[in-house]
């Protein structure tokens, strides 16, 4: 399973969830109250193991100004949160390796994830950010053969319920693991990536083989 820690703010933060197993850590690009400069991020990405994946949000960026941002702060992927066409995607992904396309759930974006050129896809709540449940059926109205992310108002106490009805392939969260927005609370960290391995399925029907960044 797939774990993101997203709306990383400090240097702190990303170290711990890194340490308690987190596979990638998500730094906010777009106006936020986790917006964070990428300067900031270099010099936090520089300390982050390279196995990591580490990955800059945007939303609604030029895709030229994206991968100038991503390099910048050097990131290892983007994931582009807005209105993005499948035409920004594809030039975002002739430079970055790794590229998340997020979608709003039951949209016209979800049920044309293929669309996009990109196998990981993230799947929010129709108001994306606003770390609300989405009703998890909608997840059913996706394509298949995607690398499905699961986000929006995940907790600790609720992810093991959404991995066991949705099957994804991953999941992420932000504010369920937040003492205050933008600081992450490391009892909570630690009992989300608990919870999500534990329920973790065998097999995941979105895909057949273990994560490795490198190989996109």
């Amino acid at each position: 399973m797939f774990v993101k820690i997203c709306g990383i703010t400090n240097e702190d933060d990303a170290l711990l969830a890194v340490a308690l197993g987190a596979d990638a850590i998500g730094f906010v690009l777009a106006p936020s109250v986790r917006q964070i400069a990428a300067q900031k991020i270099y010099d936090i990405t520089r300390r982050i193991p390279p196995e990591i994946l580490t990955v800059g949000v945007f939303r609604d960026e030029l895709p030229r100004r994206v991968v100038e941002l991503t390099q910048s702060a050097g990131l290892k992927a983007a994931q582009l949160h807005g209105h993005e066409s499948p035409e920004d995607v594809a030039l975002v992904a002739r430079h970055i390796r790794t590229v998340i396309k997020a979608v709003p759930a039951g949209s016209a974006d979800a049920a044309n994830a293929h669309m996009f050129g990109t196998r990981m896809v993230l799947i929010d709540a129709p108001a994306p950010g606003s770390g609300k449940v989405f009703d998890w059926k909608l997840v059913g109205e996706m394509p298949g053969g995607l690398d499905i992310i699961l986000a929006g108002g995940l907790t600790p106490e609720n992810v093991a319920t959404g991995i066991e009805q949705v099957l994804p392939w991953g999941v992420d969260v932000s504010s369920g693991v937040e003492s205050a927005p933008g600081v992450k609370d490391p009892i909570k960290m630690k009992r989300f990536i608990d919870a999500a391995r534990a329920a973790e399925p065998k097999k995941s029907p979105h895909s057949d083989l273990p994560y490795d960044w490198m190989d996109e």
